[in-house]
């Protein structure tokens, strides 16, 4: 098990804690596994310093993904955006 330290913004922060939010959408520019260990650590926007809170989850799911892999044309992906779906 590794262990990932990741800065987050405020909102993404506090829906994460609150347990709405339920995953995590990043760039690919680091490596993380299932069993690692995310450590969240939230951010002030205006100075972009830590706060000192974080939050610690265990990778369950990973999957990576390049823009011409994807089903839908970069044109579209550009003109209307992806959305990231959560459910239980």
């Amino acid at each position: 098990m590794n262990v990932i330290n990741k800065k987050i913004q405020p909102q993404w922060f506090e829906a994460i804690l609150s347990g709405k939010k339920k995953y995590e959408f990043r760039l690919n520019d680091f490596k993380i596994n299932e069993g690692d260990l995310l450590v969240l650590s939230k951010i002030n926007p205006e100075t972009n310093e830590l706060t000192g809170r974080k939050l610690e989850k265990t990778v369950t799911w990973v999957t990576k993904f390049k823009m011409d892999e994807l089903y839908w044309p970069e044109e579209e992906i550009k003109d209307k955006g992806i959305q990231i779906i959560s459910f239980e």
